[in-house]
């Protein structure tokens, strides 16, 4: 995994790196300060001496600290900001696994201070020749996983580790059977529109309580919800939220088998996902001026996503098809009525760039080789 180089670029002043366990987040900032002095609160020993008096924090001297995992004792928090303070030419490098309690203590004290960053599971073109996409789309993109000598084993205990590590000891939920639950039931409606109400039903709890368990799973980073694009809408939306888990192959994880499954329903939902796992680090690590959405009508005309911010302007359709059907670019042909500006792109799992009544149909896979930040996201 060290060997392979990420988009992600040292901003070059303190800054938070949130993104999920796995993700990669040590070992690049290892790598990246290497004669760092490094703080790590994973380990029982370090977190002890630091939560029990936050103030030793000012013992340590060096012009670089790395906080790893700092939201395990969020009081560092105040040092940190006094730190900055008082030391010109202080750098810090806090990263987390999860922003929740960092929300709660009042991460707002480091704004101006201190920029967020995000680190995502890697990219195709991370991967470069390594890349393969039947392999990305049953096991994903997890660096922790994708670098395990035995993958299918790591990503099996992945959800379970956040289940054990982050929701039970942190006591984030009153009820593990029912956030356990949710996790399965939640699957179903990965690359669908999310109905909480629904949810809650089949987990047997409140609707708030499930609300509340979707917002830990973001908080966590596990999932993401978009939202409806409505920007001089002409035609009337949906007003529910599109839900993902955050990478392809712990979407194939969580999601219970039967024999009443059709297997291109997960492999369309992990397709799905993977694509939107890409345009989202497009978008973080480009710093991007861009928000990911997805567009749907009351009548059920649907584009998979939005992309739209001063970056650019696109709208993507996934299809798991080896072909394309006219049927299959009804959604972006509607999309182009009501937004004539958007660039449009079909992506397929054929391996033949197409032109179907107008709008460019890609092949998965060198569409999403072709997704570097810094670069447009689709270039027509």
């Amino acid at each position: 995994m060290a060997s392979i180089g990420r988009f992600f670029q040292d901003p070059d002043l303190s800054y938070f790196l949130f993104g999920p366990r796995g993700t990669g987040k040590s070992t690049w900032v290892k790598a990246a300060y290497p004669e760092a002095a490094w703080i790590d609160l994973l380990d029982s020993e370090v977190h002890r001496y630091y939560e029990a008096r936050p103030e030793r924090l000012r013992e340590v001297a060096a012009p670089l600290v790395v906080i790893d995992e700092i939201q395990r004792v969020p009081a560092l928090l105040d040092m940190v900001h006094l730190l900055i303070e008082e030391r010109s030419g202080l750098r810090f490098v806090l990263t987390g696994s999860s922003a929740r309690k960092l929300h709660r203590s009042g991460v707002d004290l480091l704004a101006g201070r201190a920029v967020l960053r995000r680190m995502h599971p890697f990219m195709a073109a991370e991967l470069a020749g390594e890349f393969d996409l039947n392999r990305a789309l049953t096991q994903g993109l997890l660096p922790v996983v994708w670098s395990s000598p035995k993958p299918a084993d790591t990503l099996r205990t992945y959800a379970g580790i956040y289940l054990r590590e982050e929701v039970q000891m942190e006591g984030l939920v009153r009820r593990m059977d029912a956030f356990a639950r949710l996790l399965e039931v939640a699957s179903f409606s990965h690359g669908g529109v999310l109905n909480v109400a629904e949810v809650a039903r089949e987990c047997q709890v409140s609707r708030k309580g499930a609300e509340s368990y979707f917002d830990i799973l973001d908080d966590l980073m596990l999932s993401f919800r978009l939202p409806i694009f409505t920007r001089r809408a002409r035609r009337e939306l949906v007003a529910h939220p599109k839900f993902y888990y955050l990478d392809a192959g712990v979407f194939q994880s969580v999601r219970p088998r039967g024999p009443l499954d059709r297997p291109e329903e997960l492999a369309g939902g992990a397709l799905e996902g993977l694509v939107a796992q890409h345009v989202r680090a497009w978008i973080d690590y480009s710093g991007a001026d861009a928000r990911l959405y997805y567009w749907r009508t009351k009548a059920g005309v649907e584009v998979d996503f939005v992309v739209y911010g001063s970056a650019g302007f696109w709208a993507i359709e996934v299809k798991h098809g080896h072909s394309v059907n006219p049927g299959d670019v009804r959604g972006l042909e509607h999309f182009g009525e009501d937004y004539p500006e958007a660039e449009r792109v079909l992506v397929y799992m054929g391996t033949v760039r197409l032109k179907v009544r107008g709008i460019d149909c890609v092949p998965v896979d060198a569409f999403l080789r072709s997704i570097v930040p810094g670069q447009p996201l689709f270039g027509g």
